[in-house]
């Protein structure tokens, strides 16, 4: 079998069906992207925090790195449905919560009105812009319009869908690839047609499903992080891997040194799915803020508030190195399999590992 001539590859030009997960919240980097797709793989970035200016600089600053394809990400829903009935009573309730933690770090709390997050609508046009080789989104499908203007520029679309019925969707819009993104993934549950916790199907039951019933090209992610994983999803149906944590946990990627060390010590062992740090359903290393707060999560504010709150009390911890309670560490469930710190030894251990069990 060469695994390595895919409908992926074959679709997206890449020499490899490796893809790099693109990680919000601003842990992804230039040089991580740009690497990987030198590497000849996909490398991605997630653009999702930045505004329309900015992400015109950084895609400008991946160009001077490689000539490769490359891959921007960006969430299609960027903000819940029920921020504008979040008001200022909300926010002292919710705050109410969260005061005795900053009371405990000496932060200052935010206040009311919490800060705008950049919109999708003006990312997507600096994107078009942009003109990036791929361009994947979650959280849903980006408008017709949107999608025509990407075949028009020839720019390749990847939606990701972590049920049958998204991958369904995602097909049907004519995108040009979809992710199967399983539960045991790491960051955010990115589900679009059914609540995230009404959609926890496991990776190596998703893909098989996905792969029976579109004919686009099947992206296996969440829990693969070595040739075994990688195997394992192509002999279940899928034409490319989408790799996240393993990737997070290199030197080359803009997460912080806490970070990477947690990922490769045993707390990396112990994941949970929780809305507490932005709002929304993600994976990550249980701490001291998961634990107490986790069956609090129905009183929590809407999605991007919940993270301004947090992420202003996370930057408590982000300086220390003994006490990473109060900051989201993003992870799969497979971070327990990781073994390299840099990202170059990782892609080309994968490839000659891939090479010699397949």
């Amino acid at each position: 079998m060469n695994w390595k001539d895919t409908k992926f590859t074959k679709t997206f030009g890449t020499e490899f069906p490796i893809i790099q997960g693109p990680f919000g919240g601003k842990l992804s980097s230039v040089e991580l992207t740009a690497l990987v797709s030198n590497a000849g793989g996909l490398g991605s970035f997630g653009a999702q925090p930045f505004s329309g200016e900015e992400m015109i600089h950084i895609s400008r600053e991946i160009r001077r790195q490689t000539t490769k394809p490359f891959n921007l990400n960006l969430w299609v829903k960027d903000r819940d449905d029920n921020i504008d009935q979040f008001q200022g009573g909300d926010f002292d309730k919710v705050m109410q919560i969260f005061q005795p933690y900053f009371d405990e770090t000496g932060i200052q709390p935010p206040s009311f009105p919490l800060p705008e997050s950049p919109g999708f609508e003006e990312q997507a046009e600096a994107l078009l812009d942009i003109k990036p080789s791929v361009f994947s989104f979650v959280y849903g499908i980006p408008s017709e319009g949107i999608l025509e203007k990407c075949r028009q520029l020839g720019i390749k679309t990847i939606g990701t869908a972590t049920t049958l019925d998204e991958a369904i969707a995602i097909e049907n819009a004519g995108v040009d690839a979809v992710v199967a993104s399983g539960s045991d993934a790491g960051g955010h549950r990115v589900s679009f047609l059914e609540q995230a916790e009404k959609s926890l199907v496991g990776t190596f039951s998703l893909i098989p499903q996905v792969a029976d019933r579109v004919r686009i090209p099947v992206i296996a992610a969440g829990g693969i992080a070595d040739a075994r994983g990688v195997k394992a999803a192509f002999s279940l149906g899928a034409d490319a891997v989408q790799i996240g944590t393993a990737f997070l946990a290199t030197k080359q990627s803009g997460t912080s040194n806490i970070h990477r060390n947690l990922l490769f010590s045993e707390d990396a062992k112990y994941t949970t799915l929780t809305k507490v740090f932005t709002g929304r359903l993600s994976r990550g290393i249980r701490n001291r803020l998961t634990e107490e707060l986790n069956e609090l999560q129905h009183s929590l504010a809407p999605y991007p508030f919940q993270g301004k709150i947090t992420g202003k009390l996370g930057a408590y911890p982000a300086n220390t190195e003994t006490h990473p309670e109060f900051k989201s560490f993003w992870s799969g469930q497979a971070a327990p399999l990781l073994k390299h710190h840099d990202a170059k030894v990782l892609i080309e251990s994968l490839i000659n590992e891939i090479n010699m069990i397949m």
